[in-house]
């Protein structure tokens, strides 16, 4: 699938959002100083730094990569300038990274964290470069019939692992408040986006209202990623392991079922050549339908079904728009990272729309 550019051209999704660019001026790191810091807290690192490039995806945290002649490492930040309270959590990100790797799931090799800001501008951390393939568009058109629905059943089957542990074997008792983890999370985004917020939209405005009110019982407590989707794995080079999670910016402790239904909201979207599926022939393309990974979830993790989705739908669209807007108020500041910026931040009327469209489905008048 491909969208269409400014100029009409049209643009692999794959390749806007996978690889790097150069470090544009304001995103620029000291890297004599950040040299000098890696000798000084990363474990085998010699230097000097060959290459340092920022890689184009992503909307929230900057991330580079530095490569050395041995070796090549990521650095995630927070993004300069003001920030909303709680958000770009790079702390948060190394912990949960360090213990998960501990435990043996997929994620980067994390080296070190920094909670000093007046080193490069603001805290970071540094973790291993994982060589693989990322998809940006979900219909995977530069897969076979075959590798499309082994790649969709390897990331169904990552998340059921993920779900799988124990936040206490994980020392990650303490990972998040104790309660309702979607009643925590109704409240914190609409904080969120009351902080950010640049125009008046009225499904939004009947989603706080409503959200609340309306809060299923919590199916479990997980280990819960926040934005477990198909471009935040990274697959082996030849085959359909996932070799590694990332970004793990929104996680915590809560139900499983929030991200599994994130999962499966792109089986709600509208084709868009990137996440979006709704419409497609997925039985053409190889790719297994809703209803075939939720089965395949409730197997790996020994569920009899899934509760009616629709107000899982509508709460993780509530949020989106609640991320959208937040980029729509980093533009207006100067402080937005990505180029794609703009468009994802036109999004949030039709994407609040659509979750109130969900509300009502869920009995929302």
């Amino acid at each position: 699938m491909e969208r269409q550019s400014a100029s009409g051209e049209s643009v692999s999704s794959d390749r806007t959002f996978g690889g790097e660019k150069p470090v544009d001026e304001r995103n620029r790191l000291d890297e004599g100083v950040l040299h000098n810091w890696m000798l000084q807290h990363v474990a085998g690192y010699s230097g000097p730094l060959r290459a340092l490039t920022q890689f184009k995806g992503g909307q929230s945290n900057p991330t580079y990569r530095l490569e050395t002649q041995d070796l090549t490492y990521v650095l995630r930040r927070k993004p300069f300038g003001k920030l909303l309270r709680s958000a770009h959590a790079v702390e948060r990100e190394f912990r949960v990274i360090a213990a998960l790797h501990t435990a043996g799931f997929s994620v980067p090799r994390p080296y070190a964290l920094c909670e000093d800001a007046a080193i490069i501008g603001s805290p970071f951390y540094v973790m291993q470069h994982v060589a693989g393939r990322m998809f940006w568009d979900g219909t995977l058109p530069s897969l076979t019939r075959e590798e499309r629905g082994a790649i969709y059943s390897a990331q169904i089957d990552t998340l059921a692992r993920l779900h799988g542990l124990r936040p206490g074997d994980l020392g990650l008792v303490d990972f998040a408040p104790p309660g309702s983890y979607f009643t925590r999370q109704v409240e914190r985004w609409t904080k969120q986006y009351r902080a950010s917020e640049t125009q008046p939209i009225a499904a939004v405005e009947k989603l706080i209202e409503w959200l609340p009110q309306t809060v299923p019982p919590q199916r479990g407590l997980s280990i819960v990623h926040g934005d477990f989707r198909l471009d935040n794995l990274i697959f082996a080079a030849s085959s359909c392991d996932v070799l590694a999670v990332i970004d793990w910016e929104l996680s915590t402790l809560g139900d499983p079922l929030a991200d599994l239904s994130y999962l499966l909201m792109n089986w709600m979207m509208p084709a868009d050549g990137r996440s979006g599926l709704a419409g497609l022939d997925l039985e053409a393309l190889g790719i297994p339908a809703c209803q075939a990974l939720i089965e395949r979830y409730c197997r790996a993790m020994g569920w009899d079904g899934v509760p009616e989705l629709s107000w899982y739908f509508a709460f993780n669209l509530f949020r989106l728009a609640g991320i959208m807007q937040g980029i729509a108020k980093r533009m207006l500041d100067g402080t937005a990272v990505s180029d794609d910026a703009q468009r994802l931040a036109g999004q949030t009327v039709p994407v609040a729309t659509m979750a109130w469209d969900f509300a009502r489905k869920a009995g929302a008048t």
